[in-house]
């Protein structure tokens, strides 16, 4: 029976390095993926699942409309589907994250997905809410804060390079916008940017 995996991260941890090595195996057995990215991230156009270490591939972009299940169902009618790979799964909605599950259950195709789980305040993102409920296997990416620590959140900062502990939930940004910290920088941020701060 196919499963439906989660893999999270706070930012920066190579969710989307990880997805095009996972992709890249397939390939190299000649097996068939499909690629899916949240349309709204278009750091690098759309439809591109990009890496900070240089690697990138085309991909099929999602939004709110999206029949995932429908989509890979006919690509699957077509031509054998080994795998449905989904990056930014964070921005999926809960019929998306059950049309990826029935993906799993009806066709028998695996799927995984990658993505944050929390945003900004320490809020749970939709999709990653339903994935957390309903896929049958979780996995963290490690990502490492200043201080060493396994970094678990994400900081928003501003163009000054303070905290924004307010604004949309959905701000598109990389390193401009985001800092990967543990809880503890994350709750006092302050003491990451201070002088000889006990980390």
């Amino acid at each position: 029976m196919a499963k439906l995996y989660f893999y999270y991260a706070s930012m920066n941890a190579g969710k989307s390095t990880t997805l095009l090595q996972a992709a890249f195996n397939y390939r190299e057995r000649g097996m068939r993926v499909l690629l899916f990215t949240a349309a709204v991230d278009d750091r690098y156009g759309t439809g591109v699942i990009a890496s900070r270490i240089g690697i990138s591939a085309p991909a099929a972009p999602f939004d709110a409309a999206t029949d995932l299940r429908a989509i890979i169902a006919a690509e699957h009618d077509a031509a054998p589907v080994a795998c449905a790979l989904i990056d930014e799964a964070q921005f999926l909605s809960q019929a998306q994250v059950l049309q990826l599950a029935a993906v799993c259950d009806e066709l028998d195709i695996p799927v995984l997905a990658y993505g944050l789980r929390t945003d900004f305040q320490a809020r749970l993102f939709e999709g990653s809410m339903w994935l957390l409920a309903l896929a049958d296997m979780l996995a963290e990416i490690k990502a490492v804060c200043a201080c060493g620590r396994k970094a678990t959140m994400n900081l928003r900062i501003d163009e000054t390079g303070r905290p924004a502990r307010s604004g949309a939930q959905t701000e598109i940004g990389g390193n401009e916008r985001y800092v990967a910290v543990c809880r503890r920088h994350f709750m006092s941020p302050q003491m990451l940017a201070a002088p000889g701060a006990d980390a």
